[in-house]
């Protein structure tokens, strides 16, 4: 179990002080690293053709209602508290989609796990959040990908029990595992826990936070043995001395995308302004900022099947 100073630190990293990247930077915390700044899509004007798409009650609104999940770097977070702008390359993506649509963004911070339902009662527009397109979301959500990220798992830094990659969950059997609320890592981890019985093994435990940084600070506590969250926080929280983590790879590959409700009408012009960032470089500035080039996409589709 770490020092009270250590975990401290850790959690400071890991609940949004830290993103990882090139690129000017701001003021961090003692033991982070610095967090990029400068603004990648400076230069993005409305595109009429692409705005021409919207329907004309929202394009007469001039502005998108956006349900946010922050707190996990470098998708979205606040740097250095809650009393500032978020920032990460979700934020990023979607003002530079905002750009080209001619739209004002009206961010709502939002927990994870009540953005999905909250988009077919109509509180929101579009969610952003880091959501992977799985089939049983498909059912209800349409998406605009603009990101390939996934599933991975961490262990406290100097664990080497799991070698160095999780290629099948019964190399869980018999350990806690801590994840998020109402994400494809819970859902994964609670429709396999039988892979343990039918191996002979234990059990797997599945501890479900709502808070990223509950996840983190049981992790360095040694509350849960492994935690399953993405790819790119994971790989990004590693990176971080004071997290004292370590990444042990990539699970398994989702698209990620801009949740709507189903049948929403701005799905198409959502994807022709993520596919013109992508031709004018804006989309790969964005990602390099952010440290995130290797879950480029080379286009942006509605509602792509789930990946094997």
């Amino acid at each position: 179990m770490p020092r009270p100073a250590a975990a401290a630190a850790a959690l400071l990293v890991l609940s949004g002080l830290t993103a990882c990247g090139s690129g000017a930077t701001g003021a961090t915390a003692e033991g982070a690293s610095p967090v990029p700044t400068g603004d990648p899509a400076a230069e993005v004007r409305k595109v009429d053709s692409i705005a021409a798409l919207l329907p004309a009650d929202v394009r007469a609104k001039g502005s998108l209602r956006v349900g946010t999940s922050t707190g996990t770097p470098p998708a979205a977070f606040y740097p250095g508290g809650s009393g500032r702008e978020p920032v990460g390359q979700d934020i990023d993506i979607t003002d530079a989609v905002a750009k080209v649509l001619g739209l004002q963004v009206r961010r709502q911070d939002a927990s994870f796990e009540s953005i999905l339902p909250a988009l077919g009662s109509g509180k929101y527009d579009v969610g952003t959040g880091n959501f992977g397109v799985t089939a049983e979301r498909l059912k209800t959500i349409d998406f605009v990908t603009y990101i390939d990220d996934g599933q991975g798992f961490a262990v406290r830094e100097g664990n080497t029990s799991l070698g160095k990659k999780v290629t099948d969950l019964t190399q869980l059997c018999g350990l806690t595992i801590g994840t998020g609320a109402g994400t494809t890592f819970e859902t994964t981890l609670l429709k396999q826990r039988k892979v343990c019985a039918e191996a002979g093994k234990k059990p797997y435990e599945v501890k479900v936070f709502s808070d990223t940084g509950a996840v983190t600070t049981s992790l360095q506590q040694g509350r849960v043995d492994v935690v399953m969250s993405t790819i790119n926080g994971l790989r990004h929280q590693a990176a971080q001395p004071a997290a004292r983590t370590t990444f042990l790879g990539e699970y398994h590959r989702l698209d990620v995308g801009f949740a709507f409700a189903k049948g929403s009408p701005l799905t198409p012009a959502f994807r022709a302004a993520v596919n013109h960032l992508i031709k004018d470089g804006t989309y790969d500035r964005i990602l390099r900022k952010w440290g995130t080039t290797a879950s480029a996409i080379p286009e942006s589709r509605i509602n792509p099947p789930e990946q094997s």
